[in-house]
């Protein structure tokens, strides 16, 4: 009898632990799924910084190649000057007007020399002011997938692409209900900066339409970006003076039609926000004291 109570006991003991390490197993295994999609996410996140940084870089070479044009200008005009005021030593007489007129001419190589460094430092703040949209716009956009939504700046605009596959049905204009999601996404962060215009522009494949309502491929890329233009107004209350709607056609490609993977990324509606010059030059104004 005392050796089936103690093999009772043991049975007990061996269930207990083995409960035990199950449970113990399950939490481990949920908390290093958790972490496993932490650093997915920080994955993705880098991905994305590294991808901002190199926008940027790009940028910066740009303007800074500009500057470096204008620089050459004058230094140019200040050799010129110099060889006149070096000339002008050599005479005996100088008249009044020719005096003024090289006054006048050394005053305008300042003014242009203060003007670089006001361009330098207004082109630097469009820079900062682009990086933020395009990060606001990643922001709402997080949940989005990336081959679906492109967010880039080029040539101090900032593009929004967006695949077609989202937005319409095969050869249809008409905006699908998990578009809203997207746009609206968008919307919201056109709207908290009211002072920005943006173009739409609708783009296709090469494939002719055959029939029906739609006339053409120009047909087709203008009503599907005046359905964006419309959405935008109607549904999500953007300004219609902030927006131009417009097509191009399968005239503007951004990867070979000769394939079902081409077209399908040549299809895909852009927000373009382009670059206020009136904007841009108020940036240059000196604030009044």
């Amino acid at each position: 009898m005392n050796k089936s109570y103690l093999m009772a006991i043991a049975a007990g003991s061996f269930l207990f632990v083995s409960c035990v390490s199950g449970k113990k197993l399950k939490k481990e295994q949920a908390r290093y799924s958790e972490l496993n999609s932490f650093y997915t996410k920080v994955q993705q996140d880098l991905k994305t910084c590294r991808e901002d940084a190199e926008a940027m870089a790009r940028l910066k070479a740009q303007y800074e190649s500009e500057i470096a044009n204008l620089n050459k200008q004058v230094a140019f005009l200040k050799d010129n000057n110099n060889v006149v005021v070096t000339q002008l030593k050599d005479l005996s007489v100088i008249s009044s007007a020719q005096a003024e007129s090289i006054k006048k001419s050394m005053d305008n190589i300042g003014a242009k020399d203060l003007y670089i460094q006001d361009l330098q430092k207004s082109m630097a703040r469009k820079d900062s002011l682009n990086m933020a949209l395009v990060m606001n716009l990643k922001s709402a956009l997080n949940d989005i997938n990336d081959s679906d939504v492109e967010i880039k700046v080029e040539k101090s605009a900032v593009y929004i692409s967006i695949s077609d596959k989202m937005l319409f049905k095969t050869g249809s204009y008409d905006v699908s209900d998990k578009a809203m999601t997207v746009l609206g996404k968008v919307a919201q962060v056109l709207n908290s900066r009211p002072e920005i215009e943006f173009l739409v522009e609708g783009h296709t494949d090469n494939v002719p339409i055959k029939g029906g309502p739609i006339a053409d491929n120009w047909d087709l890329s203008v009503k599907r970006a005046t359905s964006v233009v419309r959405i935008l107004q109607n549904q999500f209350k953007i300004d219609p003076k902030r927006m131009t709607a417009g097509g191009r056609s399968e005239y503007l490609p951004i990867a070979d039609n000769s394939d079902a993977s081409g077209r399908a990324v040549n299809r895909r509606t852009r927000i373009v926000i382009l670059p206020q010059l009136d904007q841009f030059f108020k940036l240059l104004e000196k604030p009044q004291s």
